[in-house]
């Protein structure tokens, strides 16, 4: 949240464009819905599993760890430990979800409090989902199925960061990045366009005076109202939901909403009023007409993405939840 040092840059590159690094690696994801009978993998395959996963967010935490050493900001990776909560080191360790059956290592901890081991074999147990754990997963599935069930809106072209700083308000990134217009401009172009931002934990950092110039209001307790797929930051929140859900779900579907959260967010901040170049980003000028068309291609594309990943989440859950 080290480009070999270019301001540690883009560690996820283009292939942030052309697929999710999980997938290039060819690490199995294991989805259970898929599986008719549970397998028992023996203790090589799983923890061949666990170390393929490790290596691959690790593109991701070890530069994290690198920068937070030595205090250095990022405008695009900052939010996996800002905007969201999970551990890197969390993160970094593997699960292989319900409905997977791993021959037992008695060497390796598995927390009683998600684990049963039995007769040499080790497996989630959702008969230890406590009625707490149970009502936020069915919450989270009751959001992620209204969400898949809408039409996206693919016209509010990022104008939510610039709302973050309309009128001289709070420069959230200016440690990282400079913005790369005046705030005259900034400004100017927020009171021209129609803003129609419907994610709450976008909308709550708009200026006191850019909110009533934004179509909607959502709030915390809206969320399930507003909630659309073609939004960036609900896109994103697919990392959110797979992290909340860990570790019912399998680590290889957090994985695959971590590089895609990654990818939301580059699209998302290229699009801000910040200059990104430092680091390895060209602009998505939404001041023109061509950089909204743009960005309405980048989103259009998240978007088609998002919604199989989206279904992937919403199948795992509901074999957690049966």
């Amino acid at each position: 949240m080290d480009q070999a040092d270019q301001k540690d840059g883009n560690e996820f590159g283009a292939l942030a464009i052309s697929g999710s690094i999980s997938d290039k690696a060819g690490v199995t994801t294991l989805m259970p819905s898929d599986l008719e009978t549970p397998p028992v993998l023996e203790t090589s395959e799983w923890k061949h599993l666990a170390s393929s996963h490790r290596v691959e967010v690790e593109k991701i935490t070890i530069p994290m760890r690198r920068r937070r050493s030595r205090r250095e900001k990022h405008p695009v990776y900052d939010f996996l430990n800002t905007y969201y909560s999970f551990s890197l080191g969390r993160l970094e360790g593997w699960h292989p979800g319900v409905g997977v059956v791993l021959e037992d290592d008695p060497k390796h901890e598995f927390s009683p409090k998600y684990y049963r081991r039995e007769n040499g074999v080790v497996s989630i147990d959702t008969s230890r989902l406590t009625d707490k754990g149970r009502e936020r997963l069915e919450w989270i599935l009751q959001l992620l199925k209204l969400t898949q069930s809408r039409p996206p809106n693919l016209a509010c072209h990022g104008l939510h960061e610039w709302a973050m700083v309309y009128e001289g308000g709070d420069i959230r990134h200016r440690e990282s990045a400079p913005l790369r217009l005046s705030q005259k401009e900034i400004d100017a172009l927020v009171a021209s366009r129609p803003i129609c931002c419907s994610h709450f934990d976008a909308f709550r950092f708009f200026t006191p005076t850019a909110i009533p110039l934004n179509k909607l209001s959502p709030s915390l307790h809206s969320r399930e109202e507003h909630e659309q797929p073609g939004c960036i930051h609900t896109n994103m929140d697919l990392y959110k939901w797979a992290y909340k859900s860990s570790p019912w779900i399998s680590s290889d579907l957090l994985r695959e909403t971590l590089f895609f959260a990654i990818e939301a967010r580059e699209v998302d901040m290229r699009a801000s009023p910040y200059d990104l170049t430092d680091y390895g980003y060209p602009p998505i000028p939404i001041e023109t007409q061509e950089g909204r068309r743009q960005y309405e291609a980048e989103q259009l594309a998240l978007y088609q993405k998002g919604l199989p990943l989206r279904e992937k989440l919403i199948a795992a859950l509901s074999s957690v939840l049966i």
